[in-house]
């Protein structure tokens, strides 16, 4: 189920976070690239003094602990959010009409 998953998240390209069970850390922001066999290859930045690291690293299926992804965020602080009024047309939801809701 798991290999699925993590076949599925390198597909869509998306950006995860994985834990690694057998080193007992995150790895925030990375995006799975590879799969091969039992091993998963993961690249990510890091940020140290003032310096942006890229890494790639090849880790066992096994190892993977879990996997979470972001959904959506919402920014903090006094920031008023779009309403349907800001959407683009092509985006906003419509209201069906009273015969088509029940």
């Amino acid at each position: 189920m798991l290999h699925r998953k993590i076949y599925q998240l390198c597909c869509d390209g998306r950006e995860v976070c994985v834990f690694l069970r057998d080193q007992q850390r995150w790895i925030e922001r990375t995006r799975i690239i590879d799969i091969e066999g039992d091993l998963v290859t993961l690249r990510y930045e890091t940020e140290e003094e003032d310096e942006i690291c890229s890494w790639e690293e090849m880790v066992r299926l096994e190892s993977i602990g879990a996997i979470n992804q972001k959904l959506a965020s919402v920014p903090r602080g006094n920031v008023e959010p779009l309403m349907t009024e800001d959407c683009p047309d092509a985006e906003r939801i419509r209201n069906r009409p009273e015969s088509d809701r029940e």
